[in-house]
């Protein structure tokens, strides 16, 4: 669909993950020309979503340099969770955050943001279970505010998706994406 761009993802899934969740971001950003790395947390060679769909990383997090994306997304799901005493995580999420890079999380993923204090000053919305655990929570589908993209969940996915590439390259790739799959 589009050119390739210069610009990165690393999308990072986890047993339980939310499957849609993940997988239509990686669908929507390679469609914009993004380079997306998919890399399982725990360094499994295959990931089972909540719903038993199989997902195959293009490779384990241990072997990726998380500095180098331009976007880090962690999706929701019921796997999620657990994920907030996750030190590695925590730390690669901050870095990222200190560099002035994009960061995004989806459903229940940005309580992980709220536990390691990225969201004490921004806005962010996520799924209506863990809404209420976040600083300054939005009932906003999608938002977006220093840096960070949040949205609520499985029904916002593509809304969150296409916003992600608005983030990293533009409008005109985003509409680009939107039109393209859209009749």
């Amino acid at each position: 669909m589009s050119t390739a761009t210069s610009k990165s993802t690393l999308v990072l899934v986890f047993e339980g993950i939310e499957e849609v969740e993940a997988l239509m971001p990686v669908d929507i950003l390679r469609r914009a020309g993004v380079h997306v790395v998919v890399a399982s947390l725990d360094d499994s060679d295959s990931v089972t979503g909540r719903n038993g769909i199989i997902i195959t990383p293009d490779t384990h997090f241990s072997r990726v340099s998380p500095h180098h994306f331009d976007l880090i997304y962690l999706p929701g799901g019921p796997g999620v969770l657990p994920l907030a005493k996750h030190l590695t995580l925590r730390a690669l999420l901050r870095q990222q955050h200190e560099d002035g890079k994009l960061i995004a999380a989806l459903c229940a993923a940005p309580s992980v943001l709220a536990a390691e204090g990225l969201l004490d000053d921004i806005s962010a919305t996520a799924h209506i279970s863990v809404r209420a655990d976040l600083p300054n929570p939005s009932q906003d589908r999608v938002v977006v505010d220093h840096k960070i993209i949040t949205s609520q969940g499985l029904g916002t996915a593509l809304e969150f998706s296409l916003e992600l590439v608005k983030q990293l390259i533009d409008d005109t790739a985003a509409l680009e994406v939107a039109k393209s799959i859209h009749n």
